[in-house]
């Protein structure tokens, strides 16, 4: 009875989980179709198509005022770089969009204090800084060559067609078409990953004590860690985040638990600043990249967010003003209420449902004019993860039944 009650629990926080996101999942998705179909090579390279500051800066911006879940920006940089974005540009965009949006900030100063507010933008600005510094010496210019083939050689329909203007595309009903195709077909590249990332968020969420996590980070609980203590934290922080990730936003509850079980400031960022380095990520990164650039990505973000999170402990720690742990609030985890999420997601699920009209519709009046591909034989990786996937959706069902029956 006791797993009936655990289980059903773990399905309604990933599914909560999952609902605080489903907007800006909609939202993000939705900006990469439009920068696909809507900006072409010559205005893209124009405005990002190098390394510059002012690139990097706009790189920087555009992932401000853009998406704050880490799959739809993954697919959103990837959009970029295939429209001939700089690549130290286009990493800025990623790491602004995961860091330093606004929405995000909210969340952390209900649950942890404005310690970890000003941490997050602060710390943000310098993961793009370092990492500008850290890309900038050791290019990956053979590499990226062969990306920029890899994107290029990616199959393009009438939504990559540059001989037409934005304005064009904007204002006709085919140019929106085509954003919904492409809408779709970035769902449709990460939905197993997603399903399976929220359902253990969810497992662990639910069913992993909280003790545990006081055990891993050594030295969690004193009152004046070591350098070495501060450096383990920070170390294990992204190892903490791989096998609890969903997403910066849903990282935030766990967080306010590292909190309140003495890790430290710098343990916690480090935490918090992990939603780029988790194995969901690393395979969609390969999915678009390829595995060697997929890993050189992830030692550039391990090595910035973890020398982030220790300046800014010691920053916090010259300043006086370290966060407590007992500011950590711990609120039960209501999902489903009257609020912004919800209004949000109404609005979006409109979008959602325009997008699905429009490709029904394009799909529709292309009938007996398509040519109809063989698709490829899955590789053992993609029928484990549509297994695992699977199961996935069957424990979320079986334990939203349960809760029902309970």
């Amino acid at each position: 009875m006791e797993f009936i009650k655990l289980w059903s629990e773990s399905a309604v926080i990933a599914v909560g989980f999952f609902w605080k996101a489903m907007w800006a999942f909609i939202l993000g998705y939705a900006i990469s179709g439009m920068i696909q179909v809507f900006v072409t090579r010559r205005k893209m390279r124009a405005v990002m198509g190098d390394d510059r500051p002012k690139s990097i800066f706009l790189g920087s911006f555009f992932g401000f005022i853009s998406s704050s879940c880490s799959f739809a920006a993954l697919a959103a940089t990837k959009s970029l770089l295939k429209k001939g974005a700089g690549f130290i540009s286009s990493l800025a965009f990623l790491l602004a969009s995961t860091n330093l949006v606004i929405e995000l900030g909210f969340v952390i100063a209900v649950f942890m204090g404005w310690q970890f507010v000003v941490g997050e933008y602060a710390g943000g600005v310098l993961l793009i800084l370092f990492m500008a510094i850290l890309v900038s010496i050791f290019f990956p210019d053979k590499l990226l060559k062969k990306v920029r083939k890899r994107l290029g050689n990616e199959h393009e329909s009438e939504d990559m067609d540059d001989s037409k203007s934005w304005r064009q595309k904007v204002f006709s009903v085919d140019g929106w078409q085509q954003v919904a195709k492409r809408f779709f077909m970035e769902w449709k590249m990460v939905w197993k990953d997603i399903t399976i990332g929220f359902t253990v968020a969810g497992i662990i969420a639910a069913m992993v004590p909280k003790s545990f996590f006081q055990t891993l980070f050594i030295g969690a609980g004193s009152g004046d860690p070591g350098f070495f203590a501060l450096l383990e934290q920070a170390l294990v922080g992204p190892v903490a985040a791989f096998f609890t990730f969903i997403g910066s936003m849903g990282n935030i509850p766990l967080a306010s638990v590292l909190l309140s079980n003495g890790v430290s400031f710098a343990g916690v960022m480090a935490f918090i600043f992990s939603d780029l380095v988790v194995f969901p990520v690393l395979r969609i990164n390969a999915k678009y990249y390829g595995w060697r650039m997929s890993m050189y990505i992830l030692s550039v973000f391990l090595v910035i967010l973890i020398s982030t999170s220790l300046i800014l402990h010691g920053i916090f720690a010259a300043l006086g003003a370290l966060p407590d742990p007992e500011q950590a609030i711990l609120r039960e985890r209501e999902f489903f209420n009257v609020d912004f999420t919800l209004f949000m997601n109404a609005g979006f699920m409109i979008v959602f449902m325009i997008f699905l009209a429009l490709v029904l519709l394009k799909n529709k009046n292309t009938t007996g004019h398509m040519h109809h591909h063989k698709s490829g034989k899955r590789n053992i990786g993609e029928k484990a993860l549509l297994f695992f996937s699977s199961v996935a959706i069957l424990w979320l069902i079986g334990g939203l039944i349960a809760k029902v029956m309970l």
